[in-house]
């Protein structure tokens, strides 16, 4: 059976997950009875909720011409399409040998479609572009074409590569074609094409066994499960193996306990793999991503595909707040450390570093999405977390000069809000590129943008264009220092004693600015209640109570209390609310703002000190 391997690129929303689905229906992956969750791929609980994909799944189908012939089995990986995520999509690419590259037949070529593209077109593989969702009433399938053309020419795609095929597809439908006008049909086109088009593996089956690990996972049984395509030789079951660093020595010894193939969703036993098949393999207890796993005489190692760096830190700390243990399981820094350094080493994007006092970390990420996802991952385990405001990492350049990172960011917005929105983006010290209509009265604005103005401007930028504005960002470079940048501009509402909040203190208190608390929640000194209308912090008491006696109020009756819904936040929202001196508290049951020092003595002193 020949071997074809492919990764599915895209932009969020794109369609990737939804277009694989189809690929299982129609190879016969899935019986026609058989019960399947819509995306399939999006195995993950944040998956399913947040509709995108984070983490890259391999999987496989085996399709048979439809005239007869040889079947083939195609590897396929999905890909995140969100830049934080783009440490996964680095890793992987190394795995096959030609990307499906999908498009919407609206949005076109988008910024995280230039990121994963470059990267696929520097390392050579042969790309297939598929135009989706041709059915939508905005498709403007020849401008987007022109589009991924004009892409690839300033991503100096080879000749070869510029010659690419086309199809034109619905992956919620299930049809591609050569012909754009087409509105019904099957994926056989895509599978014809993905046999012509992309090559088969032309590596040695006779040399000795070598394996690039560029996946990480672990199961309860089995231990350390390590995912990546077989560079050269076979691999046997019980075959003695050890794991080289990349400069070649010896990390670890031991035996290829289990092989495994992706057969659909599953991971299926097998007694051999050959070069070019994509496995995941058991029985070693420290190899790691990037190592290279081998036969015993194999002393050189495979280099692996350089990461970009991070460029956003957040602190995570113990849970110090006088609320703390009473939600989570897990609660020590022990716990939280173990946890971070398990994650870090599965997820090559993230680095850690543990602070002096041994009670919080600095972890860096690619994002504040990344980051965000692994916060909620970690309460829905069970841990609690104090979280610092999102800092970027600066760096120096040949001169000494300090640099920090820009994004490119590209904004679609109303035509009415795009005033606004360059407004606001040029009092964060950010430069427009470029500004072209995208019809249907719609504005595509482009900037570079320096990432530490961006910190806290998404639901800022949602309200400014009433929901209706999408802003997509890109790591783009580390450019220059710009100096300051202004932040938040209101000041907060600080309960200044604990107990439970009252709705008779919080109906006046609605007066000062917007609550983030309702009545009888438990509130402690130093946590944030509200934000204030004005510049400064004020320090509030959200629990008095009204005094009961046997007085009748004048007038014959009490005046209701009236209160409006407080705001809550999504841990994001949170995340980009608060200040330098405050901390969101992370619990599996609540996320509350607080001042870092919860003591007003204190946090006067700290002021005082920062002043001087």
């Amino acid at each position: 059976m020949s071997l074809r391997n492919i990764a599915i690129i895209a932009h969020v929303d794109h369609g990737k997950t939804t277009l694989v689905d189809q690929l299982f229906r129609q190879s016969g992956t899935f019986r026609d009875n058989q019960r399947v969750e819509e995306r399939a791929m999006d195995s993950n609980d944040l998956e399913k909720e947040r509709g995108i994909t984070i983490l890259a799944k391999p999987t496989s189908v085996e399709w048979a011409p439809p005239g007869g012939g040889e079947p083939v089995r195609i590897n396929i990986v999905d890909t995140p399409g969100h830049a934080d995520f783009g440490g996964e999509v680095e890793r992987i690419l190394s795995m096959v040998d030609g990307v499906i590259l999908l498009v919407d037949s609206s949005e076109g070529a988008m910024p995280q479609t230039k990121f994963v593209t470059g990267k696929a077109l520097k390392l050579g593989l042969k790309p297939i572009v598929v135009v989706n969702k041709i059915d939508r009433a905005d498709s403007r399938v020849q401008e987007v074409l022109d589009e991924v053309f004009d892409l690839f020419v300033s991503l100096d795609a080879t000749d070869e590569q510029l010659d690419f095929p086309v199809l034109y597809a619905s992956g919620r439908n299930g049809y591609a074609s050569d012909n754009p006008d087409a509105r019904e049909g099957t994926l056989t086109p895509l599978f014809e094409k993905i046999v012509s088009h992309v090559p088969a593996p032309n590596l040695d089956v006779d040399a000795p066994f070598s394996f690039l690990v560029t996946l990480l996972d672990r199961d309860n049984f089995l231990g350390r499960i390590l995912t990546g395509r077989v560079q050269s030789g076979t691999v046997k079951l019980n075959q003695p193996i050890h794991a080289l660093d990349m400069a070649g020595n010896v990390i670890e010894t031991g035996r290829a306990s289990k092989i495994m193939t992706f057969q659909g969703l599953e991971r299926v036993p097998t007694e051999e793999a050959k070069a070019g098949d994509i496995i995941s393999l058991a029985g070693l207890a420290v190899a790691t991503v990037s190592n290279t796993i081998c036969d015993t005489t194999v002393t050189e190692a495979i280099q692996a595909q350089p990461i970009d760096p991070p460029t956003l830190s957040m602190r995570f700390a113990v849970n110090d707040s006088p609320m703390a243990g009473r939600e989570g399981s897990k609660v020590t820094s022990r716990m939280i450390r173990d946890r971070l350094e398990r994650e870090a080493e599965s997820n090559v994007a993230i680095k850690v570093t543990e602070s002096e006092d041994k009670d919080s970390f600095e972890v860096a990420g690619r994002g504040e999405l990344q980051l965000g996802v692994l916060i909620e991952t970690m309460r829905r385990e069970g841990f609690e977390l104090g979280i610092s405001r999102p800092r970027v990492l600066f760096g120096t350049d040949e001169e000494g000069k300090k640099t920090e990172p820009y994004e490119t960011v590209v904004i679609d917005v109303d035509d009415e809000f795009s005033g606004t929105v360059v407004d606001k983006m040029n009092q964060r010290k950010a430069e427009m590129t470029d500004m072209r209509p995208s019809g249907g009265g719609k504005t595509r604005i482009t900037f570079s943008a320096p990432s530490r103005g961006l910190i806290g401007y998404h639901g800022e930028f949602l309200s400014d264009t009433r929901g209706t504005g999408i802003m997509n960002r890109l790591f783009e470079k580390y450019g220059p220092h710009k100096g300051a940048i202004e932040g938040r501009k209101n000041g907060v509402l600080i309960s200044n004693g604990a107990g439970e909040a009252q709705g008779y203190a919080l109906g006046p208190l609605e007066d000062r600015g917007v609550l983030f608390v309702g009545h009888g929640e438990a509130l402690y000194e130093g946590m944030i209640i509200g934000e204030n209308a004005k510049t400064d912090d004020l320090e509030v008491n959200p629990m008095k109570a009204k005094q009961l006696t046997n007085f009748r109020a004048s007038g014959g009756k009490d005046d209701a209390i009236r209160l409006t819904p407080p705001k809550k936040m999504t841990l994001e929202q949170a995340i980009a609310y608060i200040d330098d001196d405050e901390m969101v508290e992370v619990t599996p049951k609540n996320i509350r703002l607080r001042k870092r020092y919860l003591d007003p003595n204190v946090r006067k002193r700290m002021s005082r000190s920062k002043a001087a």
